[in-house]
Protein backbone atom coordinates (compact mmCIF):
# COMPACT_ATOMS: atom_id res chain seq x y z
CA UNK A 1 0.00 0.00 0.00
CA UNK A 2 2.93 2.49 1.12
CA UNK A 3 4.58 2.05 -2.29
CA UNK A 4 0.99 3.08 -4.40
CA UNK A 5 0.42 6.36 -1.93
CA UNK A 6 3.43 7.48 -2.73
CA UNK A 7 3.39 6.93 -6.34
CA UNK A 8 -0.15 8.67 -6.20
CA UNK A 9 1.97 11.29 -4.37
CA UNK A 10 4.55 11.67 -7.35
CA UNK A 11 1.78 11.68 -9.52
CA UNK A 12 0.37 14.41 -8.08
CA UNK A 13 3.50 16.71 -7.94
CA UNK A 14 4.38 15.80 -11.68
CA UNK A 15 0.93 16.88 -12.86
CA UNK A 16 2.12 20.44 -12.23
CA UNK A 17 4.82 20.01 -14.35
CA UNK A 18 3.13 18.35 -16.57
CA UNK A 19 0.24 21.18 -16.44
CA UNK A 20 3.27 24.01 -17.00
CA UNK A 21 4.31 22.42 -20.19
CA UNK A 22 1.23 20.95 -21.40
CA UNK A 23 2.45 17.19 -21.67
CA UNK A 24 -0.07 15.78 -23.65
CA UNK A 25 1.33 12.76 -23.24
CA UNK A 26 2.05 12.33 -19.53
CA UNK A 27 -1.47 14.15 -18.77
CA UNK A 28 -3.02 11.23 -21.39
CA UNK A 29 -1.07 8.92 -19.51
CA UNK A 30 -1.74 10.04 -16.26
CA UNK A 31 -4.93 11.57 -16.21
CA UNK A 32 -8.25 9.49 -16.51
CA UNK A 33 -10.26 10.40 -19.52
CA UNK A 34 -13.24 10.41 -16.56
CA UNK A 35 -11.46 12.87 -14.63
CA UNK A 36 -12.75 16.12 -13.39
CA UNK A 37 -11.70 19.42 -11.63
CA UNK A 38 -14.33 20.44 -9.26
CA UNK A 39 -14.10 24.20 -9.68
CA UNK A 40 -17.06 26.56 -10.45
CA UNK A 41 -14.49 29.42 -10.95
CA UNK A 42 -14.05 28.72 -14.38
CA UNK A 43 -16.58 29.37 -17.37
CA UNK A 44 -16.04 26.05 -19.00
CA UNK A 45 -16.22 22.35 -17.13
CA UNK A 46 -12.58 20.38 -16.99
CA UNK A 47 -13.04 16.97 -17.80
CA UNK A 48 -10.17 14.34 -18.91
CA UNK A 49 -6.80 15.31 -20.33
CA UNK A 50 -8.26 17.65 -22.80
CA UNK A 51 -9.98 19.64 -20.44
CA UNK A 52 -6.54 19.83 -18.70
CA UNK A 53 -5.06 21.40 -21.72
CA UNK A 54 -7.82 24.09 -22.30
CA UNK A 55 -7.19 25.30 -18.82
CA UNK A 56 -3.62 25.15 -19.66
CA UNK A 57 -4.36 27.51 -22.82
CA UNK A 58 -6.55 29.90 -20.50
CA UNK A 59 -3.72 30.37 -17.86
CA UNK A 60 -0.64 29.72 -19.81
CA UNK A 61 -2.24 32.14 -22.05
CA UNK A 62 -3.09 35.36 -19.51
CA UNK A 63 0.25 34.59 -17.24
CA UNK A 64 3.84 34.10 -18.26
CA UNK A 65 6.96 33.15 -16.21
CA UNK A 66 5.03 30.80 -14.41
CA UNK A 67 6.14 29.05 -11.47
CA UNK A 68 4.38 26.12 -9.34
CA UNK A 69 6.34 25.55 -6.88
CA UNK A 70 5.43 22.41 -4.42
CA UNK A 71 6.21 23.22 -1.00
CA UNK A 72 4.29 20.20 0.57
CA UNK A 73 2.02 17.05 0.50
CA UNK A 74 0.08 14.64 2.19
CA UNK A 75 -1.45 11.64 0.91
CA UNK A 76 -3.32 9.02 2.45
CA UNK A 77 -5.38 5.92 0.59
CA UNK A 78 -6.13 7.30 -2.81
CA UNK A 79 -5.95 10.69 -1.38
CA UNK A 80 -3.34 13.08 -2.36
CA UNK A 81 -3.05 17.30 -0.88
CA UNK A 82 -0.30 19.04 -2.74
CA UNK A 83 0.41 23.16 -1.08
CA UNK A 84 2.03 25.12 -3.79
CA UNK A 85 2.77 28.59 -4.37
CA UNK A 86 1.52 29.74 -7.73
CA UNK A 87 3.99 33.16 -9.19
CA UNK A 88 4.19 34.49 -12.43
CA UNK A 89 3.55 37.78 -14.56
CA UNK A 90 0.33 39.03 -15.81
CA UNK A 91 1.10 39.16 -19.19
CA UNK A 92 -1.84 38.02 -21.38
CA UNK A 93 -6.23 38.81 -21.28
CA UNK A 94 -7.53 37.73 -18.27
CA UNK A 95 -11.33 37.12 -18.89
CA UNK A 96 -11.76 40.45 -19.91
CA UNK A 97 -9.39 41.89 -17.87
CA UNK A 98 -6.10 42.99 -20.00
CA UNK A 99 -2.15 42.38 -19.32
CA UNK A 100 -1.05 44.82 -16.65
CA UNK A 101 2.69 43.01 -16.38
CA UNK A 102 2.57 42.66 -12.80
CA UNK A 103 3.74 39.94 -10.87
CA UNK A 104 2.04 37.36 -8.43
CA UNK A 105 2.79 35.26 -6.14
CA UNK A 106 -0.40 33.57 -4.82
CA UNK A 107 -1.30 30.07 -2.17
CA UNK A 108 -2.28 26.88 -3.53
CA UNK A 109 -4.15 24.15 -2.26
CA UNK A 110 -5.22 20.97 -4.12
CA UNK A 111 -6.70 17.98 -3.29
CA UNK A 112 -6.39 15.50 -5.94
CA UNK A 113 -8.40 11.58 -5.85
CA UNK A 114 -6.49 8.53 -7.20
CA UNK A 115 -8.61 5.43 -9.14
CA UNK A 116 -6.46 2.75 -10.91
CA UNK A 117 -2.77 4.81 -10.97
CA UNK A 118 -4.03 8.20 -12.77
CA UNK A 119 -5.94 11.11 -11.35
CA UNK A 120 -9.60 10.93 -11.46
CA UNK A 121 -10.64 14.20 -9.86
CA UNK A 122 -9.44 17.54 -8.39
CA UNK A 123 -10.37 20.16 -6.01
CA UNK A 124 -8.75 23.41 -6.23
CA UNK A 125 -8.28 26.22 -3.64
CA UNK A 126 -6.46 28.91 -4.82
CA UNK A 127 -6.62 32.52 -3.24
CA UNK A 128 -7.89 34.01 -6.41
CA UNK A 129 -8.84 37.14 -4.01
CA UNK A 130 -4.89 38.00 -3.56
CA UNK A 131 -4.68 36.75 -7.70
CA UNK A 132 -6.83 39.90 -8.49
CA UNK A 133 -5.67 41.99 -5.82
CA UNK A 134 -2.18 41.11 -6.88
CA UNK A 135 -2.48 41.75 -10.93
CA UNK A 136 -4.60 45.05 -10.08
CA UNK A 137 -8.05 43.75 -10.98
CA UNK A 138 -9.38 44.59 -7.70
Amino acid sequence: MTDIIEANRQRAQDYFKAFASKDRAWLEANVSPDYIRNDTTLPFEVKGPEGVLQLGDLLLGAFSEIELDVQDTVAEGDKVLVRLQFRGVHSGAFGDYQATGKRFDVAVLDLFRMEDGMIAEQWPAIDNIGLQQQIGML
